[in-house]
């Protein structure tokens, strides 16, 4: 579409005015929530500067500072949804993240999105007009904003879960499967926020 900015063509050849980003973070980890951002970002002509990018490409500095200044526009609108490790072990991580991202869009304060552009592959229902794009947090603006405060939000949960669960390194591997959080799970067996579905969780001397 020329002479749009190369983020927001998704966002504006849905021809409305509100669209909803929508991205997760913390599928993988054998332990904490898996977290929902949904978005809404001033779409163009409006300006909006804030030089948003898929979270994983990010330093951790970087995802800050954006996430800062996405929560300091008043313009931006957005809604975090968590799914625990219980709600995980029994709705299945799959179930579990597509509740949470229907959630977060229902989520978001007036006026409900026109539309909305979620990461990944589709599923249904969902709670407005929605386009699925695989990788749309490197091809959406909207869902990488969503994946940038999905992900600053979730990380400052598990550097706060490792000071209530010392020993498994959360602060470092985020609940993820590294050998540090491996050896903790051997050593001293899981803790609450594990997710006992996971097979690593439910026979960690297998692993």
């Amino acid at each position: 579409m020329a002479g749009i900015p190369e983020p927001f063509q998704l966002e504006l050849s849905l021809g409305v005015e509100c669209v909803a980003g929508v991205d997760e973070v913390g599928r993988g980890p054998l332990a904490g929530p898996v977290v929902v951002a949904a978005v809404v970002l001033p779409l163009p002509p409006q300006p909006f500067d804030v030089p948003v990018n898929d979270s994983k490409k990010l330093t951790e500095a970087r995802r800050i500072e954006l996430d800062h200044q996405l929560r300091e526009d008043p313009r931006v609108r957005f809604a975090i949804v968590e799914r625990s490790p219980a709600q995980i072990d029994r709705m299945n991580i799959l179930r579990a993240t597509q509740d949470a991202m229907r959630e977060a869009v229902l989520a978001l304060a007036p006026p409900k999105p026109q539309a909305a552009l979620v990461d990944g592959l589709a599923f249904s229902p969902f709670p407005v007009p929605v386009t699925f794009v695989v990788k749309g947090d490197g091809r959406s603006a909207s869902i990488a904003a969503a994946s940038i405060l999905a992900k600053v939000y979730r990380d400052r949960l598990m550097d706060e879960m490792d000071l209530r669960y010392p020993g498994y390194g959360f602060a470092r591997n985020k609940g993820y499967g590294t050998a540090e959080h491996l050896e903790g799970l051997r050593r001293m067996g899981p803790c609450p926020i594990h997710r006992y579905s996971f097979g690593p969780v439910a026979q960690p001397t297998l692993f």
